[in-house]
């Protein structure tokens, strides 16, 4: 009886110490996987949400001013609410979405400003050849930004009817040119602060 106690001691003995050399093998995997990519040595940047200094170029398309209208009144009023004044921007107008990102580009070339957005309306019932129009401007204003390396934000409702470019232009489904400033400011001030710290290269203009 006395051997078959101290046999059994011996096998949960061994089976505890496999048990334990198991989880410590575990902990030293889950540790390297942690250690790894430790956020405590990695720098984390982000956009802030108010202008602190920022400048900022307005480009509007005036085909379809029943809806560019209020898209940049949206625009006006998210500036004010985040401290940007007149002094902070700039606004150009030009005749249709098609020519926003000629002018946006040009005006970002300059290095005057942190971001351009750029506000128009394509609709498919107000015009034959909408899918031209709009995979120009969106198109366009992709490789104006980044070619140059300044944000420019497409603010251009691309849509089937006019119905539903209202609903987006301060109706029920809310003011997508307050999206398109929000955007601009969050990214400008992003690209400020890597630029301060040299973690981008410079803008080309």
């Amino acid at each position: 009886m006395a051997m078959k106690t101290v046999q059994a001691s011996l096998r949960t003995s061994r089976t505890n110490g496999c048990r334990r050399g198991r989880e410590k093998m575990h902990e030293k995997a889950r540790n390297a996987r942690h250690g790894a990519r430790d956020v405590r040595l990695a720098a984390t940047y982000h956009g802030g949400v108010m202008s602190n200094g920022l400048k900022l170029a307005v480009v509007v398309a005036n085909f379809n001013s029943l809806i560019t209208k209020p898209l940049y009144e949206g625009v006006l009023d998210h500036f004010e609410a985040h401290g940007i004044v007149g002094e902070d921007y700039d606004t150009a107008y030009v005749p249709g979405s098609f020519e926003l990102p000629v002018v946006a580009k040009r005006m970002a070339e300059t290095g005057k400003y942190d971001a351009v957005i750029c506000i128009g309306a394509v609709i498919r019932g107000a015009t034959t050849h909408y899918e031209a129009v709009a995979n120009s401007a969106a198109n366009g204003i992709l490789s104006a930004s980044t070619s140059i390396g300044v944000p420019i934000i497409f603010g251009v409702l691309t849509c089937d009817t006019m119905e539903q470019a209202l609903d987006r232009a301060g109706g029920k489904l809310g003011n997508k040119g307050g999206e398109a400033a929000a955007t601009a400011i969050e990214m400008g001030n992003l690209m400020k602060k890597l630029g301060s710290e040299g973690k981008v290269t410079a803008p080309t203009w």
